[in-house]
């Protein structure tokens, strides 16, 4: 009766294992809050917290939405997930931010994570049913200049996981809990630098700092997915029609390690008890890991990122992703292209698997509308 969601859940965890000596990848629940919503992000390899400002940036970083272009902004986002597998699941988002004067802004955003339709059945193989499992969060931020070139925000999300079987003898359960987020973003002024001028980039993001919670009744808890984003990019401004950005940016849970334990008695043999808070957790993260230092590194993951737009008309980008192979081994390449139409932007992306792990993004399109209206502040 459980076994279809158990595997599907297995499928779509994002965080995954590799058959590669030792692994020791981080999970977490409700790691669907790790994903890039967005398919102009999803065309640079996932990443955001240092791109322009864009409806998206909720996700990424919300101290971006000071430096908006527009004083509105609506982002539509769909996201077929294990395409090559069923075809209704999903991730889809929609964002609203508001630049409220030249200092700063507020945003909104809903993401919601559909696993599809799971039949249940007796022990009998007689149908009893059928569920939807579904994740979803709310958030809300403000973001503030500091000054003219650096901005600050704060975020607060409800997170909802609801995996519970509505029959005799489940011990999973609906979970709801919320999380906050601490960002910053820094956009230089634009200089000449010979033949082109250019401006630079900066950001960081803590996210989903929050609470353990509990999946099933009776069981351990588990860390939700608290996340660290740096990074840092450049805007090459050829000249008044031609732009091109390039950026890289690296991730790190701030969830501890499991350690390694002695099969038959339990006891930790390497690394540190992970049964600690959550608050605990983030800073035991930077030196829990078994293997030591060089494990640590393992648990940042890093990407590349490039686009080229005309005219803010038209835009073509690529990325590249990269994880360990020991912490999950996820590897991709990424395209993507946009364009605008008055107030209206298209973004499309596609994702090309590097790794021998299969990912669920392989073979799918992304879409992404934007909306952008009202006052233009302009850079």
């Amino acid at each position: 009766m459980k076994k279809p969601l158990i595997l599907l859940l297995a499928l779509v965890c994002f965080i995954k294992t590799n058959a590669q000596e030792n692994p020791n990848p981080i999970t977490t629940a409700a790691p669907f809050l790790l994903i890039a919503p967005d398919a102009r992000s999803g065309g640079m390899g996932d990443i955001g917290v240092a791109t322009a400002p864009d409806a998206n940036s909720q996700h990424f970083n919300p101290a971006k939405f000071a430096f908006a272009e527009y004083q509105y902004s609506i982002g539509v986002n769909y996201t077929p997930w294990l395409r090559n597998l069923t075809n209704d699941v999903f991730v889809s988002s929609v964002g609203f931010a508001n630049r409220i004067d030249d200092r700063s802004a507020w945003a909104t955003s809903l993401k919601f994570f559909s696993l599809g339709t799971i039949d249940l059945t007796d022990n009998s193989a007689n149908p009893i049913g059928t569920e939807n499992p579904n994740e979803l969060s709310i958030d809300g931020s403000y973001s503030l200049k500091l000054n003219e070139t650096f901005a600050m925000a704060v975020a607060v999300r409800y997170i909802r996981s609801d995996f519970a079987l509505r029959v005799e003898n489940s011990d999973l359960k609906t979970v709801n809990t919320f999380a906050v987020d601490i960002a910053g973003y820094y956009e230089s002024e634009e200089k000449n630098y010979g033949n082109f001028n250019g401006l630079w980039r900066g950001g960081f993001n803590l996210s989903n700092i929050g609470p353990k919670v509990t999946l099933t009744e009776g069981g351990s808890e588990s860390f939700i997915p608290t996340n660290m984003k740096l990074g840092g990019g450049f805007d090459f401004i050829l000249d008044n029609f031609n732009r091109v950005s390039a950026n890289i940016e690296v991730n790190k849970l701030l969830v501890p390690t499991p350690p390694l334990r002695d099969q038959s008695t339990g006891e930790i043999i390497e690394g540190k008890d992970n049964n600690v808070g959550f608050l605990g957790g983030m800073f035991q993260s930077f030196g829990d890991a078994p293997n030591g230092f060089s494990e640590e590194l393992k648990e940042f993951t890093w990407a590349l990122g490039a686009e080229y737009s005309y005219d803010n008309t038209v835009a073509f980008r690529a990325g590249y992703f990269n994880e360990s192979d020991l912490k999950g081994a996820r590897k991709y390449f990424t395209l993507g292209a946009g364009a605008k139409f008055r107030s209206l932007n298209l973004d499309v992306s596609y994702l090309i698997n590097s790794s021998d792990v299969n990912n669920p993004l392989e073979n799918t399109l992304r879409f992404s509308l934007t909306f952008n209206f009202g006052d233009v502040f302009g850079y």
